[in-house]
C-alpha cells in the first residue's frame, strides 16, 4: 500500500480559479458570484481528509438567477443566431485550451477527486476529444428529406431544445461535465451545469475558459450546492426546457418526477450492477486482467463497473485464486504518488456506506476472499478502502443485487451458457455488461442476450465519444456521446413548402 504523505500544494494547483473573500464563486450570466444567502462549503481531499478549498454553496435562488439567465440568453442573445460553423469555432479553442492546460486538470482532478493522476490524464484528454468531436458534428447534416404523395417538398431540420438543465455526479467531474456541456453548446443550446456538490472544482476551471473564450452571458452557468436544492429547483423549474442527470437510479426517478411540472425533456444516465461473464475457454490473462480493471478502476466508484463476475465453474478454482493474488498487489494509495494504482472512496460518508455493504455480505454469509475493510495506517487519515471480493454468492444477496459503488467485486458461478445469461440478466439494471470467451460465436450469442446498452467481448470499459452511452431497464433513459448524444439535445421540426400554390377547394363555399 502507498502513503499519503505526499507533498502537494493545493493552493498551487488552484492558483488559476476565482476567487471572492477567499472562496471560489459560481459563473452566472458571464459574471463570478458568490452565493445569494452567503452559504459556502469546505472541500476535503479524499486521499488525507484536508481541506482544499472553501466553495460558495448555492440554494434554489442561486439556480433561479441562473435559468433566468440562460433563459434571456438562448431567446435573446447573439448565441441563437450564431452559426454552426462559429460555435463550432468556439469548441475547437476550447478543446484546445483543455489540452494546453492539461496537466492543471490532471492535478485539480486528483486532489478534489482523489483517483490517481494517470486516470486524470486519460479523462483530461478524453475532455478535449469530446469538445473536439462535437465540434466537428455541428456542422454536418442534421435532418431528412421525403418523397411524398403531395406536390410538396417535405423535409426535417433539428433544432436546439433550448434551456438545458445538467446535473452530473462526483466519479468523473470533468469528464461528466464535458459530456453534457459539449453536445448542447454544439446544438445551439444554452446550459445551467449543477456539478457535484463534492467535485466542482475542474468545473469550475472550465468555467473560466468559457469566459476568456467570450462565450455570451448566460451561455454556459455553473451553480454550485446541493442536489437536494439546486438540483430540484433545476429540474423542477418551468424555464428548463431539458434536464439530463448521471447518477444513482433513486435520485433518477425524482428528477423524473420533477420533470413532470413542463414535461420536459430528459435524459437519465442511473445505475449498475453490471455482468462479467467468463467462460471457460477465455484467454485466461486477459480475462483476469480485465476482471481485476473492470472492477477496481477509479476504486469501483463507476456506475458501468464490471462489479459481478460470473465465471464457469469449471474455471472458478484456477481463476479466484489468481484474480485474489493479484487484488493483494493492487497499489493503494494517495492519487499524486506515481506508483498508485487504486485511489481513495471519494467522502467518509460514501466510505461507510461502502462498509455496510461489506457487513452486510459477511452476514449473508458470502465468503470474503480478500479485502473487507478500511486500511489503516499512513492511509488511515483517507477513506482508502481495501479491494475486496466476495465468492459464495447468491442471486437474492443485497450485494449482489444492489450497486455497492466501490471496490467490491461478488463472483457468481455458471453451469452452462443458458445459465449465464440468466444470471447475467438478473438485476433491475441495464447499464453495462462482458463476456470473455475465444468463441467468437458464443460471444455474439451472449452479449446479443444481454438486456444491457454498453457491452463489449474480450475487454471491459472502453469507452469511445463516437459510440452511444446509456442502459436498459432502470439504468435510465436516452443515450450520450456519439450521434445520438448530440440528437438528445435537440428538437425535430417537419417543414412542408407547398410546390403548387393553388386553393385546396375542400370547401365549396
Amino acid at each position: 500500500m502507498q502513503t499519503t504523505d505526499r507533498i502537494v500544494n493545493a493552493d498551487e494547483i488552484l492558483k488559476d480559479l476565482p476567487r471572492i473573500n477567499g472562496v471560489v464563486p459560481m459563473y452566472v450570466d458571464g459574471n463570478w458570484r458568490l452565493a445569494a444567502e452567503g452559504d459556502r462549503r469546505e472541500l476535503d481531499n479524499p486521499a488525507n481528509g484536508r481541506v482544499i478549498a472553501t466553495v460558495a454553496e448555492g440554494t434554489a435562488a442561486d439556480a433561479e438567477a441562473a435559468i433566468l439567465a440562460a433563459r434571456r440568453a438562448f431567446d435573446e442573445g447573439p448565441w441563437g443566431s450564431m452559426s454552426a460553423a462559429d460555435r463550432a469555432a468556439l469548441l475547437f479553442k476550447l478543446a484546445d485550451a483543455i489540452d494546453a492546460h492539461r496537466d492543471e486538470f490532471m492535478r485539480i482532478e486528483t486532489l478534489n477527486n482523489g483517483k490517481p493522476l494517470r486516470e486524470t490524464e486519460y479523462d483530461a484528454v478524453d475532455a478535449a476529444n469530446c469538445f473536439r468531436y462535437y465540434a466537428g458534428l455541428a456542422t454536418k447534416p442534421h435532418g431528412q428529406t421525403f418523397d411524398v404523395p403531395a406536390p410538396s417538398q417535405t423535409f426535417t431540420v433539428r433544432e436546439p431544445i433550448g434551456v438545458c438543465g445538467q446535473i452530473i455526479p462526483w466519479n468523473y467531474p470533468l469528464l461528466m461535465a464535458t459530456w453534457k456541456l459539449a453536445p448542447a453548446l454544439a446544438a445551439g443550446n444554452v446550459c445551467v451545469l449543477k456539478p457535484s456538490e463534492l467535485t466542482p472544482l475542474s468545473a469550475i476551471r472550465l468555467a473560466t475558459l468559457f469566459e476568456q473564450f467570450e462565450f455570451p452571458p448566460g451561455v454556459v452557468n455553473i451553480v454550485l450546492g446541493a442536489g437536494a436544492t439546486v438540483g430540484h429547483a433545476i429540474a423542477a423549474s418551468t424555464l428548463v426546457d431539458k434536464v439530463a442527470f448521471t447518477g444513482g437510479t433513486k435520485t433518477g426517478r425524482s428528477i423524473m418526477t420533477d420533470a413532470t411540472t413542463n414535461l420536459k425533456k430528459i435524459s437519465l444516465e442511473l445505475g449498475g450492477k453490471s455482468p462479467n461473464v467468463v467462460f471457460a475457454d477465455a484467454n485466461f490473462d486477459t480475462a483476469v486482467d480485465y476482471a481485476l480493471f473492470g472492477i477496481f478502476a477509479n476504486a469501483g466508484q463507476v456506475c458501468s463497473a464490471g462489479s459481478r463476475l460470473i465465471v464457469e465453474r469449471s474455471l472458478h478454482d484456477r481463476f479466484l485464486e489468481r484474480l485474489v493474488e493479484r487484488t493483494k498487489k493492487i497499489r493503494v494509495g494517495n492519487g499524486f504518488d506515481p506508483q498508485t494504482e487504486m485511489g481513495p472512496i471519494i467522502s467518509s460518508v460514501h466510505r461507510e456506506r461502502v462498509e455496510d455493504y461489506i457487513g452486510t455480505g459477511r452476514a449473508e454469509g458470502a465468503k470474503l476472499l480478500c479485502g473487507g475493510g478500511r486500511l489503516g495506517g499512513a492511509l488511515a487519515d483517507g477513506n482508502f478502502i481495501a479491494p475486496t471480493i466476495f465468492d459464495d454468492t447468491s442471486p437474492s444477496m443485497r450485494i449482489v443485487q444492489e450497486e455497492i459503488f466501490g471496490p467490491v467485486l461478488v463472483v457468481q458461478t455458471f453451469e452452462n451458457e443458458a445459465q449465464a445469461i440468466a444470471l447475467a440478466n438478473d438485476t433491475i439494471y441495464g447499464l453495462a455488461g462482458a463476456v470473455f470467451t475465444q468463441d467468437i460465436a458464443k460471444a455474439h450469442r451472449v452479449i446479443r442476450k444481454m438486456r444491457a446498452g454498453i457491452t463489449w467481448i474480450n475487454t471491459y470499459h472502453p469507452t469511445y465519444n463516437e459510440a452511444p452511452w446509456g442502459g436498459y431497464k432502470q439504468s435510465g433513459i436516452g443515450r450520450e456521446l456519439g450521434t445520438y448524444g448530440y440528437d438528445a439535445y435537440t428538437e425535430v421540426k417537419q417543414i412542408n413548402v407547398n410546390l403548387d400554390v393553388e386553393p385546396s377547394g375542400w370547401f365549396s363555399g
